[in-house]
């Protein structure tokens, strides 16, 4: 694989620990800003929010600029808007923040998508999408529970802080590792018009592949988002094991990114038709067993392996099905990822909210797994059958 896909990585890193951190920092920013545990996980929503319209957005904006300058300002602005956010003793300020940083990320993970697939051959799209993705997993396998401990040392400002100075290492490897023969694929003047790549939105095999990733990645954020006081409350233990369970989530989304990338490009019908049982009954089982600290760590390591490796797979298969469209696909592929991210915790607060428990967050989760295996069942050869057909496609279009 090309060096340019892992500096691209670096820089996913050091954004899905902004992203990841405030699964661990929601109660201490929800006391010290005076609003309750729920409210604060719209902070989560906003930054899902702020993805979803941006990812196109930025996309369309910048499609014809060189994808390193490109790159380098999301960069910039997402470092800017987190020292605002530790500074700010406003909430409502934090949250527009979180907005911004969220266009800036969103921006870079749509043109870094459609950069990775110019770098490869085009039916290894799956392999690049899960280096890009190791990003995010490593992030909650080390920055997530660093900035967690952190933040429980120092305060939660200085985990912004953190992110704010980790930005330079990553704007300083997208200068050397993304040159501007990068992109030239992606921006030529022989690649469709907006419209037309816009229009793609409209083929059915796009839509439902998004939904279904939707589905998945809102189940994992609904759970993902409300998991430290599950851990401090529900299983009894001591805030210094919310670090350990977000590193166990960590290890096992990393795991599944890792095999669903050998696999999603060849299997996708094998991964989905294995693993999204398995991720619905890991939801329940975690549900009717969170009291128990063992079995709690254990099935977040599990659930954290099969929520990426199902969802993962699927936002391969957006790729895929947005062929057509090179330099809008990954911005569609952004989307699909945080229209799940931004419903996932709204959903979960609202369970808690309404009086269901702390426990409520997982059991949305198994809700919306469910959904997805519903969808998947009655579509599943519309889906895995033009799925195949996309997998061939890709390498004629490069042939022509």
């Amino acid at each position: 694989m090309p060096f340019a896909l892992y500096m691209l990585a670096l820089a996913v890193f050091v954004m899905g620990t902004s992203e990841f951190m405030l699964a661990g920092l929601l109660p201490a920013i929800a006391t010290e800003l005076d609003v309750s545990v729920g409210t604060a996980g719209l902070l989560t929503s906003a930054f899902a929010a702020g993805m979803v319209i941006g990812a196109p957005a930025m996309a369309a904006f910048a499609r014809r600029w060189p994808p390193r300058l490109t790159l380098i300002v999301c960069l910039l602005v997402f470092a800017g808007t987190h020292v605002i956010g530790a500074m700010t003793s406003v909430f409502s300020l934090l949250l527009v923040t979180r907005v911004l940083s969220a266009l800036a990320n969103a921006g870079f993970l749509a043109v870094a998508l459609s950069t990775a697939t110019t770098l490869v051959p085009a039916n290894q799209k799956g392999r690049a999408l899960s280096i890009l993705l190791s990003g995010t997993t490593i992030a909650t396998v080390a920055g997530v529970p660093a900035g967690a401990l952190l933040g429980t040392a120092l305060g939660w400002r200085t985990t912004f802080w953190a992110i704010a100075v980790l930005c330079i290492p990553a704007v300083l490897g997208v200068v050397r590792g993304i040159t501007n023969d990068a992109g030239k694929v992606a921006t030529s003047a022989s690649s469709p018009r907006l419209r037309a790549e816009l229009s793609q939105l409209a083929t059915p095999r796009l839509i439902l592949t998004m939904a279904l990733g939707a589905l998945i990645n809102g189940g994992t954020f609904a759970a993902f988002t409300f998991l430290a006081p599950v851990v401090t409350e529900t299983a009894g233990m001591s805030e210094e094991w919310v670090s350990l369970a977000l590193v166990m989530f960590g290890i096992g989304s990393f795991l599944g990114v890792t095999v669903a990338g050998r696999l999603s490009d060849q299997r996708p019908g094998a991964v989905l038709a294995v693993g999204g049982p398995l991720l619905l009954s890991g939801w329940i089982v975690l549900a009717l067993t969170a009291s128990h600290p063992v079995a709690l760590i254990v099935l977040v390591l599990v659930q954290g392996f099969l929520s990426f490796c199902v969802g993962s797979t699927l936002i391969t298969r957006v790729l895929y099905a947005a062929s057509g469209a090179p330099t809008m696909g990954g911005s569609y592929a952004t989307a699909a990822l945080n229209i799940g991210a931004a419903a996932g915790p709204v959903l979960g607060g609202f369970g808690l909210a309404t009086g269901l428990g702390l426990l409520a967050p997982v059991w949305v989760a198994a809700a919306l797994t469910a959904i997805a295996l519903v969808v998947m069942l009655i579509t599943g050869r519309a889906l895995m059958k033009p799925a195949a057909e996309t997998a061939q496609s890709p390498s004629a279009c490069a042939a022509d």
